[in-house]
């Protein structure tokens, strides 16, 4: 009986084509696309999930307030924290501190290697993090000063194929250690990457004993995880850090009418719900993982009502057979198991489909996604369990409705040629439709306002001129006696090029977030509580005039002032929180920054820092011409070529031994949105798939539809009817259902962007085409789609049309 269930469902497949092909592509896309999607999902959501103890892991969050309102959220808050809750919380089993430091480089014999990756750790990063020794112990590796763990790749770089253990390297032409331990590499789905790891006593010796940063509450910067005992209540240990730090720190934040709370992240919720200051890495988004998501459940949603819709409305040419065969003596039950059969051969080659499907085109989804997803992920079981579980579902639920309404025809009716199509039943395949494209609008609605956003934010003026601007990463060696020397002769050296206007050295460039967030800040002579906390950028004397800054008052920085030393430049935003509306106003006042005595001899305009994201924030340009950061070189827009290998030997000459690494500002400065771009582009993706599974959907309808006319549409021929009136009949049908699906799509598609717009400090504005041209656009994809069918239909004989049956 199977067999002949299954013969049966494979000549309805071969007898049908058109349908049957649309059927399968509609299916297989949707399927296809629904994989990619939950590869990415799945690859989102198991990051740090390899680690034995992360159900206990706990990175301590540090939120400061600034006279009561929320100034800065960290991700490496202060120095203390770790080992003094540890040493004051029984719950707190242990702790780790994590600090990034800059690259570095690596020698070994002949051999020398930058390192970028480079962090700080304390002993017990082997013993609660789950990543593998190679070489070494985990409760000693990280024990004893100038030594080093490395990666097994950085490791192998250096020593090839030597033991590592115990050799000695030496750090930035400088420093000797010694390798204490090799780990292997971190795995891409972890928020921290390590190339280099210092053991944390290291740097204790180096800050020296008046410095010690474990008993340090003020000094930020320290990744602080903690190991909970297994029964430990991560909301009950919160709520104990709150008199603890009033104990410890309260007066001093009090001086400051400034405030921190503590609160305990879950390791695993770092990566996508954590974008604080001082992560380890940039982390992912939670909000687009889910949106995508949905995505994948509307795509494959819109293919299954495609197989219902075409399913049923193909019920009154299948009548006739259901009809006989309940007349020989078939029961419900097996004719529902034979349309089930259908449902099951034809979403069975949709997935061997889909699974092509996806090899062909996971290059284009890794590039589009910036993912790294390998066809590896066929011998996951998560992927297959994934493509079963679609399998199942898509059967059942696309082939059980259809199989109820065939098996249902009473043949007595269907046999004598009574049977019509049932009120429901077109009400069923006109809300699938509605539902079909309301998504796909709603989709396309999306698209448009995250690629607009994007537009808006890079067509937007920053306040700061980035163009034909090369920007040479910070020399990592550096002899500090002579450093200031050497920056003075390079950059007097670039300036006799005839190519090169303007050098400027920075501890920051536009672009990237300033790591000095200085508190505390007043008016001299005022109160300690009037202090508030600012962001400052280290800078020379060239660097309001590289980047074309405009002066709203006084006067930039100026060698005819001497060195300056006690000379700030404030922005706009700056001088307002000081309490200052007027620019001028402020303009020789004297500050108190950590208790030494500055003055501001100017105010610049606000100007975007960072991405548009983010709202200006109060800057202050602090001069100190030798902080070896960045340098920056307006270049004029000829002999770009040249003018870089200029620049290269003459940065060989004055600072050798550091690699020239180079990137021009705006491609840097843009390089924030690619996430946003990325997302856009892998939205528009989908977007397009779930616009052409439905399309596909509509293309079948449609040729049934006009079949089941035919006869009319030859009546009305010969009583007079014109092509272009035949057409406009057809069409009208789908049009009137396609502007209902505008309806429905409209008000949720202008909440859902409207909320996600909210989440950038500068926007663009909601405009009417934003959502009328999608309309228009799917409208007319919809009608070329029917167009095919109608033409064909509405130019056919009419002596043809009305032999039909």
């Amino acid at each position: 009986m199977l067999t002949n269930y299954f013969k049966i469902a494979f000549r309805n497949l071969v007898r049908h084509k058109v349908f049957s092909a649309i059927n399968i592509v509609g299916l297989a896309i949707g399927i296809a696309a629904c994989l990619l999607i939950l590869q990415y999902v799945d690859f989102e959501l198991s990051y740090d999930n390899f680690h034995a103890k992360g159900d206990r892991i706990y990175r301590v969050k540090q939120d400061r307030y600034d006279k009561g309102k929320l100034s800065t959220q960290w991700a490496g808050g202060a120095q203390a924290a770790g080992n003094s809750f540890k040493a004051n919380f029984p719950e707190v089993e242990d702790y780790v501190k994590v600090l990034k430091r800059r690259a570095l480089i690596a020698d070994y014999g002949e051999k020398s290697l930058k390192v970028e990756k480079v962090f700080i750790a304390s002993q017990s990063f082997f013993k609660i993090f789950s990543y593998p020794l190679l070489a070494g112990d985990p409760n000693t590796v990280l024990t004893e000063p100038n030594t080093i763990v490395l990666s097994e790749s950085v490791a192998k770089r250096l020593f090839g194929k030597e033991q590592p253990l115990g050799k000695t390297i030496r750090l930035n032409q400088q420093k000797a250690v010694k390798v204490a331990g090799v780990y292997r590499d971190m795995p891409a789905n972890t928020h921290l990457h390590a190339d280099l790891l210092i053991p944390h006593v290291t740097f204790i010796k180096e800050v020296g004993p008046d410095n010690n940063p474990d008993n340090a509450w003020m000094w930020d910067g320290a990744l602080a995880y903690l190991l909970l005992r297994p029964d430990a209540s991560p909301k009950a240990l919160e709520a104990k850090f709150v008199p603890y730090i009033e104990k410890t720190i309260g007066a001093e934040l009090k001086k400051y009418d400034a405030g921190a709370v503590y609160t305990l992240q879950p390791l695993k919720d770092i990566h996508l719900y954590s974008h604080l200051m001082e992560e380890a890495e940039p982390n992912g988004d939670g909000n687009t993982v889910y949106l995508l998501l949905a995505i994948a459940f509307f795509i494959v949603v819109i293919a299954w009502v495609n197989y219902i819709n075409l399913a049923t409305a193909r019920a009154i040419n299948r009548a006739r057979e259901v009809g006989i065969r309940k007349a020989v003596g078939s029961q419900r039950g097996q004719l529902i198991r034979q349309f089930l059969i259908e449902s099951v051969l034809l979403n069975g080659l949709a997935v061997v489909l889909a699974l092509g499907f996806v090899v062909a085109v996971m290059p284009l989804f890794n590039s589009l996604s910036g993912q790294h997803l390998t066809l590896s992920l066929l011998g996951n079981w998560t992927f297959w369990l994934a493509l079963s579980t679609l399998f199942v579902i898509g059967t059942f639920f696309s082939g059980l409705y259809p199989a109820f309404v065939l098996s249902g025809f009473r043949p007595v009716t269907v046999l004598k040629g009574k049977m019509v199509t049932s009120r429901q039943g077109i009400i069923l395949r006109k809300s699938l439709v509605i539902f079909q494209f309301a998504a796909s609008l709603f989709l396309l609605v999306g698209t448009l306002a995250v690629f607009r956003q994007i537009s808006f934010m890079q067509e937007q003026s920053l306040g700061i001129n980035i163009d034909q601007t090369l920007v040479i990463n910070p020399p990592i060696i550096r002899t500090d006696s002579t450093f200031m020397r050497q920056m003075v002769a390079f950059k007097e050296e670039l300036l006799r090029q005839p190519t090169i206007r303007h050098v400027a050295a920075s501890s920051v460039v536009p672009g990237q977030a300033s790591d000095w967030n200085a508190g505390g800040i007043r008016l001299k002579g005022a109160d300690e509580s009037k202090g508030s906390q600012y962001r400052v950028i280290a800078v020379d004397y060239d660097f309001l005039k590289t980047f074309d800054l405009k002066l709203l008052a006084g006067r930039d920085f100026s060698k005819e002032y001497g060195l300056e030393k006690k000379a700030v430049i404030f922005n706009k935003m700056a001088i307002k929180q000081l309490g200052f509306n007027n620019p001028a106003e402020a303009i020789g006042k004297e500050i108190d920054f950590w208790g030494q005595p500055f003055t501001i001899v100017g105010v610049t305009d606000n100007f975007h820092q960072q991405s548009l994201r983010d709202a200006f924030e109060p800057l202050i340009l602090r001069l100190i011409p030798d902080a070896g950061g960045y340098f920056s070189i307006k270049m004029a827009s000829s002999e770009l070529k040249t003018t870089i290998a200029t620049v290269q030997s003459e940065w060989n000459r004055f600072f050798p031994g550091n690699p020239f690494e180079y990137f021009f500002l705006d491609e840097h400065f843009n390089a924030q949105y690619q996430a946003d771009q990325r997302f856009g582009q892998v939205f528009g993706l989908f977007t397009g798939l779930a616009i052409l599974v439905a399309c596909l959907g509509l293309f079948g309808l449609a040729s049934f539809t006009t079949a089941q006319r035919t006869k009319e549409i030859g009546i009305r021929k010969v009583l007079g009817a014109s092509v272009p009136e035949i057409v406009q009949m057809l069409y009208k049908e789908f049009a009137i259902l396609i502007l209902i699906a505008c309806v429905v799509a409209t008000p949720l598609a202008w909440l859902a962007v409207s909320q996600w717009l909210n989440t950038y400090a500068f926007r663009a504005d909601l405009q009417w085409w934003l959502f009328v041209l999608p309309f228009v656009l799917v409208l007319a994809i919809a009608l070329l789609t029917v167009s095919f069918q109608s033409v064909k239909a509405a130019l056919m004989n009419p002596v043809t049309s009305l032999r039909s049956e």
